[in-house]
């Protein structure tokens, strides 16, 4: 087994950021050097983040220095719906992998966003370079995305600090009363399914707000508007399924409902909000509904006409 990198900090490196200080010692480009970081490094003795300030004489133990896997730009047709020097907002289509994973290694977002733009390469985490957060495969709508790395490092402390506004319009099941309500659950892995998520005692904190849109009675379905507190993995579909009202179209947690009435999970990331990085002004973008998701309200809606 290969030892351990271990350096010292120079006098000149002082108060940089691990990534950079580590790119500059062992001689290898910012991209690797995250890559290490994101596998384990200490400084001092500590586990340390990619921006963790680095002083003069610090003993830095880092992994076997193994260069990762390239993840390949591929040219795919993006939605741009905002976009300047530091961010990018992208509309993401239903069906569309956000980043590298088990069972998908190309044809994802994270690969068309550095096809688009380069630059993002040692950005964030290793194959999945700017994403500030993610979209489950078969949800649509708005993905936030940081060009810089202070761009991105202050978008992601933003998130932690639960000052993003993410806003979704869900379909679920039955009707739902009263028309405002919170869900207080904490989730965690399905032990009998490793791909899921259940709510679990032992699970991480989430929280998520609801408003009622539209309660179609005749069809017992109901549409709303969801705020998520936290972002927890499938956090809006493991929410409503608890409190019996699943997201319509989505099997894994419980939507009895047939392909006929939505021909994928009725859930769309509808709003950003967050504050810029450079200008600190106050940032909203929507992503207005898709037209398959469109069409299913409509067909909703001239129902109840009838």
């Amino acid at each position: 087994m290969d030892s351990p990198l271990t350096v010292v900090v120079p006098d000149d490196l002082d108060g940089e950021r691990l990534d950079r200080a580590l790119a500059v010692m062992l001689d290898v480009s910012r991209a690797a050097a995250r890559y290490l970081v994101d596998e384990g490094v200490e400084v001092d003795g500590v586990l340390c983040k990619p921006n963790t300030k680095v002083r003069a004489g610090s003993k830095i133990v880092a992994p076997p220095l193994r260069k990762p896997v390239a993840m390949l730009a591929e040219e795919l047709e993006l939605k741009v719906l905002y976009e300047d020097d530091a961010l990018v907002v992208i509309d993401k289509p239903a069906g569309l992998v956000v980043h590298p994973g088990t069972g998908q290694l190309t044809g994802t977002l994270a690969a068309g966003l550095l096809h688009r733009y380069p630059e993002l390469e040692g950005v964030g985490a290793v194959e999945r370079w700017g994403l500030v957060h993610r979209l489950d495969k078969d949800t649509s709508g708005a993905i936030l995305v940081g060009r810089t790395q202070d761009a991105f490092d202050s978008l992601v402390a933003q998130l932690r600090a639960r000052e993003i506004g993410r806003e979704y319009l869900a379909l679920v099941e039955g009707v739902l009363k009263p028309p405002t309500g919170t869900i207080e659950a904490p989730i965690g892995r399905d032990p009998q399914t490793p791909t899921r998520r259940a709510v679990a005692r032992d699970g991480k904190h989430a929280r998520t707000h609801y408003r009622v849109e539209t309660n179609y009675t005749d069809r017992d379905l109901a549409l709303v508007r969801v705020t998520l507190e936290t972002g927890r993995t499938h956090q809006i579909r493991v929410h409503f399924a608890a409190i019996g009202h699943p997201v319509a179209g989505d099997p894994t947690y419980g939507s009895r409902r047939e392909a006929a009435l939505t021909p994928r999970i009725f859930l769309h990331a509808g709003k950003l909000s967050f504050t810029h990085p450079d200008s600190r002004e106050t940032v909203v973008v929507t992503s207005p509904l898709p037209d398959d998701l469109a069409m299913v309200l409509s067909s909703l809606e001239t129902a109840e006409d009838h």
